[in-house]
């Protein structure tokens, strides 16, 4: 069975328990696991349609809790550059790839309560979830998440908690919760499960691309579960010997909150002290995070990638939303980011994410 281990100090847990972060230093866990045997093409035309394909390489299975999540299309936008529309799974955003995993491992542990905090579409996930599950649930959110994301996650029937502040606010609060005996804490940054579902993103780059994958993967981070779950994959891919090189990782942040991109152009390996940017409210809501725990490993990532960090403007994120919609996929403020960080590119292939549907925020102002 896979355990706990802190990637800073060494410190392990049962994955029975309702540990949520490292008891030493208080950080996120990694999980100790390594896929059971290697994947092919021919074994995969059988199987069912959703990211459950890929058991070999995920540490749970049989799931009571899923909605059929994964296998989103792929297609071309340019001659060099394609999407990946998650903005089609069940929750409309990506995060259902984690967040399936939280809630089936929450349904094994049978906690009192399973809490989550998101800026939204995590929220939402954790929610539709836990409500396919039968979890009690709360969800977290600051003061200025869209409308749209609170009514969803209130149908779900999760309660909800408006926490007046920022996104930073929001996570204490709900770090702060999770201590209550019985909690159970669906973190998508805290909870490496989680980067074992957004991995399967890339396995199916990979499914889809013929047992290959793209020049670069560009993906929007915040916190990094996206990126994560990529390294993840594409690091697993190469050591089964079903991909000869892994591509680069480009990490697109919003000016207005960019510190991982500060850190990493200043060469250092953890966020500097001073945040990067305005830290003022941005059209990439999904991606305005500040001080993300696993800044580390987003940077070392990156890096042992040969990818790059890239920044938008609020401009470009206007900018791309219409472009998209005018190609025909309405889709949210922070799904955008990449598409105007990369949409260019022609010297070599890239797939970007379209991670949130439009409906989720709207037309940026």
């Amino acid at each position: 069975m896979p355990t706990y281990i802190c990637p800073q100090d060494g410190t392990r847990a049962d994955t029975t328990a309702l540990t949520w972060c490292c008891p030493t230093c208080r950080g996120p866990w990694d999980l100790d696991f390594e896929p059971s045997a290697a994947l092919s093409p021919n074994s995969l035309r059988t199987r069912v349609n959703s990211l459950w394909r890929y058991e070999e390489v995920l540490p749970l299975g049989s799931p009571a809790t899923t909605l059929g999540e994964g296998r989103t299309p792929l297609v071309p936008l340019t001659g060099t550059v394609s999407a990946k529309l998650d903005f089609l799974m069940p929750t409309l955003s990506f995060k259902d790839r984690g967040a399936v995993m939280l809630a089936e491992l929450a349904r094994r542990l049978s906690p009192e309560r399973v809490i989550a905090d998101s800026s939204g579409n995590a929220g939402t996930s954790v929610a539709a979830y836990c409500a396919r599950a039968s979890l009690p649930c709360t969800v977290y959110v600051p003061e200025g998440t869209s409308p749209k994301k609170t009514e969803q996650i209130r149908a779900h029937g999760a309660r909800l908690e408006i926490v007046p502040g920022d996104r930073e606010a929001t996570a204490l609060a709900a770090r702060a919760a999770a201590d209550a005996p019985g909690t159970f804490y669906a973190s998508h940054v805290f909870n490496p499960y989680f980067l074992h579902g957004t991995k399967t993103y890339v396995y199916e780059l990979w499914e889809d691309l013929g047992g290959r994958l793209p020049d670069a993967i560009a993906v929007p981070v915040g916190n990094g579960t996206l990126l994560l779950g990529a390294a993840l994959a594409t690091a697993e891919l190469h050591a089964l010997g079903l991909i000869e090189e892994r591509p680069a990782l480009i990490a697109v942040q919003a000016e207005a909150v960019s510190p991982l991109a500060a850190a990493f152009r200043a060469g250092a390996t953890e966020l500097l002290d001073e945040p990067a940017g305005s830290l003022s409210s941005t059209l990439a809501e999904g991606i305005a995070i500040s001080r993300p725990p696993r800044a580390r490993a987003v940077l070392a990532a990156v890096r042992e990638s040969g990818g790059t960090f890239l920044t938008v403007s609020e401009e470009q994120i206007r900018a791309a939303q219409l472009d998209l919609a005018a190609r025909g996929f309405y889709v949210e403020t922070t799904g955008v980011a990449c598409w105007a960080a990369v949409g260019d590119w022609t010297d070599r292939s890239v797939v970007v994410p379209l991670c949130g549907a439009g409906l989720k925020t709207g037309l940026a102002n």
